[in-house]
């Protein structure tokens, strides 16, 4: 025993409304598909590097940590020490006498004379 109409025109209005239905669902199966993809590819990408620190202060070795060195944010002379610093504390530690890097010159950098 069939589930179907025998007649005709109930069968093409079934047909219509079917494809309306598959119509709409391939819309929606577009759609997510579309999210989904969004997502992988926002996941894919990697996260921006953050900005590196205009200044940086060199520290000792040992408990107290004391600055040895103020550096510029992009001097290559740095080491694993080194902490980010604000223009005055850079400032601040060279008036105290605090050697500024040969190398990239903060000293010179914020018009600091010796």
């Amino acid at each position: 025993m069939s589930v179907l109409p025998p007649d005709l025109p109930r069968l093409r209005t079934l047909v219509t409304y079917l494809r309306g239905e598959l119509s709409r669902m391939e819309q929606a199966l577009a759609a997510a598909e579309g999210c989904k993809a969004a997502t992988v590819r926002k996941q894919a990408q990697p996260a921006p590097e953050p900005e590196p620190p205009a200044w940086l202060v060199e520290r000792g070795i040992g408990v107290g940590r004391l600055p040895v060195r103020a550096h510029a944010g992009d001097c290559w002379d740095t080491r694993s020490r080194c902490a980010p610093a604000s223009a005055d504390q850079i400032r601040a530690l060279l008036a105290q006498g605090i050697p500024a890097c040969p190398h990239c010159r903060p000293d010179t950098a914020l018009g600091v004379l010796e």
